[in-house]
């Protein structure tokens, strides 16, 4: 899947798309993707909410292990917590672990603009048969 198709694909994913949540670049068993961080973002830490890391997390991992056509769902994911953020951008990169099957195995790094990491993330799907809905 390249970047283009990824972008018309999930562009269905209204809670991603809701919180702000961009895709930058994708290929097979890969996503790189962004968050602005805003105000609507913090926590009453004033630090990004964890549910907006995992979002921004959780898109790359699911662009990354539907991009050889067939639909994949989540069956398990983690996410640690390393670094608290409160301004500028947020970057996940998500990785396929090994050529997929029926389970695929993927790992994320969620960084600032600094490039340090503000959370790791890993998540396990399965693929049904049936191509990804367009």
């Amino acid at each position: 899947m390249d970047t283009q198709t990824a972008k018309k694909i999930f562009k269905a994913d209204r809670y991603a798309a809701l919180t702000g949540v961009e895709i930058l670049d994708a290929g097979k068993g890969y996503c790189r993707a962004c968050l602005k961080i805003e105000d609507k973002h913090m926590n009453a830490a004033n630090v990004v909410q964890g549910g907006a890391i995992f979002t921004l997390a959780d898109l790359a991992f699911a662009v990354a292990s539907n991009s050889r056509g067939r639909l994949a769902l989540a069956i398990n994911v983690n996410i640690s917590f390393l670094k608290a953020a409160s301004k500028g951008m947020l970057y996940a990169i998500a990785r396929e672990v090994a050529e997929p099957g029926k389970l695929g195995a993927y790992d994320v790094l969620v960084t600032d603009d600094n490039n340090h990491i503000i959370a790791r993330f890993n998540g396990m799907v399965y693929r049904k048969n049936v191509p990804i809905p367009e």
